[in-house]
């Protein structure tokens, strides 16, 4: 055996895969984008641009950011399954780049009104409620089999780059140059993103194949035959193509599926009102700068990093691991309440964000294996939409919580709220062997990754 082999192997997944890697790239430029608009924003609203009502401005922003996820995954979830995956996504980056340069534009001439900083958050946020399931969608058409649990991990870690560099920038942008900086850097992002999209090779794109038909191999004949039901279509595939199930059928056939993602949306309830609290923490407890803000994103988005990165070695089913990290997360958010400090803060958003990364390879490797191919694009449209369905709650009730209590307050009320959400989750994890006979196929097969080590389905 050659010397090159090895070190061909030893590559990275976004090396070895030009398109995969390049994909990669504009989810890492459009996750950021995203992200240090609304931290930027977030920041210029307490720090700045806010009045008496600071707490509930913010908050308010951070719920109109965060609705079209929720409102809009049933149009997700269509747009997906019928048109080319590498069509959508370019076309999604484009419109959020065509959004935010003009308005960047108008923010140099002038003042920039709240109602346009608000409509901006909007339309980013509903291109990146189009791009992210579509491109989580679109890994086995980017991938070899064997190399799923490799890109699943890039793309979970894109999350983590995307916060720490975006939660990172933006508010050092907003005490630099102001909003306006932070809209033109979000646009030239977008724009560059949709290039790198558009220039990538998608082997099963809705009725056309990018990579010729006599040059695929074994692999890409099994994948055909696993392409989304549109591709199916498209490409005349062998049969004739399952009937597309709606949303709720979708989760109807995975029950336990569904109570494990009902949980994770409890916990968000109470996990992304870190995005609220963590500006008014660093003003009214730190009184510090825009340089703290982005240092307390920085440590969350490096904690989920290495979270991300590590997830696949943390021994233990993955129900077990996640009720075990949530547990982890009630102490970690809860901490800066009882111990305030710029130390403490940074040490506990750390450790949460690790925690956060872990689940997220853990349960995302594990529903792309499990989740029948024709219904991922609806599966994980109404993924995105249950986990994010509390974000806007979240984002507004803690923010008009802001302007009554203290962040320190706020920080116990994190943690509190996490530890029965951690408690209902281990006692779905041990109730998976039970129900596994009258589950469907496929929450039998989750059912038989979800029982305590040491037991049989």
């Amino acid at each position: 055996m050659s010397a090159v082999a090895p070190r061909g192997r030893r590559l990275p997944l976004v090396l070895r895969n030009p398109s995969f890697g390049r994909v990669w790239t504009a989810q890492l430029l459009t996750q950021a984008a995203g992200r240090m608009f609304q931290v930027g924003a977030v920041w210029w609203l307490v720090g700045f641009a806010g009045g008496e009502r600071r707490g509930l401005e913010s908050g308010l922003f951070l719920m109109v950011s965060t609705l079209p996820a929720v409102a809009l995954a049933p149009v997700v979830a269509r747009v997906v399954a019928r048109h080319a995956h590498r069509t959508v996504l370019a076309v999604a980056a484009a419109v959020a780049g065509a959004v935010a340069v003009p308005v960047a534009l108008w923010a140099y001439a002038g003042d920039l009104p709240m109602a346009a900083v608000y409509t901006v958050g909007l339309a980013l946020a509903a291109c990146q409620a189009v791009f992210d399931p579509c491109l989580t969608t679109s890994v086995p058409e980017l991938v070899e089999g064997t190399d799923i649990e490799a890109a699943t991990g890039f793309e979970l870690s894109t999350q983590s780059l995307a916060g720490l560099g975006g939660g990172l920038l933006g508010p050092l942008l907003v005490d630099a140059g102001g909003l306006p900086a932070v809209v033109a850097v979000c646009g030239t992002a977008y724009l560059l993103a949709a290039l790198l999209v558009a220039s990538a090779r998608f082997r099963h794109a809705t009725g056309t194949s990018d990579t010729p038909q006599d040059a695929q191999g074994p692999q890409d004949s099994q994948d055909s035959q696993g392409a989304p039901d549109g591709a199916m279509a498209g490409e005349g595939g062998h049969g004739t193509p399952p009937a597309r199930r709606t949303l709720r059928q979708i989760l109807a056939g995975l029950p336990f599926i569904r109570r494990v993602l009902l949980c994770f949306a409890a916990a968000n309830l109470f996990t992304t009102a870190v995005y609220v609290v963590m500006p008014l923490y660093t003003r009214g407890v730190l009184h510090s700068t825009g340089s703290t803000v982005a240092t307390l994103e920085a440590a969350l988005g490096a904690g989920t990093l290495v979270g991300s990165f590590t997830g696949a070695r943390v021994p233990g089913r993955p129900v077990a691991v996640g009720s075990a990290c949530l547990a982890v997360m009630a102490v970690a958010l809860g901490l800066p309440g009882l111990w305030a400090g710029h130390a403490t803060a940074i040490g506990a958003l750390a450790v949460a964000g690790w925690c956060v990364g872990v689940i997220g390879v853990r349960f995302v490797a594990l529903f792309q294996r499990l989740v029948p191919t024709a219904d991922k694009p609806g599966f994980f449209a109404v993924m995105q939409a249950l986990l994010g369905a509390t974000f806007p709650l979240s984002s507004l009730v803690f923010g008009a919580l802001g302007d009554h209590l203290g962040a320190r307050a706020l920080c116990l009320v994190q943690g509190a709220g996490l530890v029965p959400v951690a408690l209902a989750l281990w006692w779905l994890g041990g109730r998976a062997r039970p129900d596994a006979p009258r589950t469907s196929p496929g929450d039998a097969a989750t059912a038989a990754h979800l029982t305590p080590a040491g037991e049989t389905s």
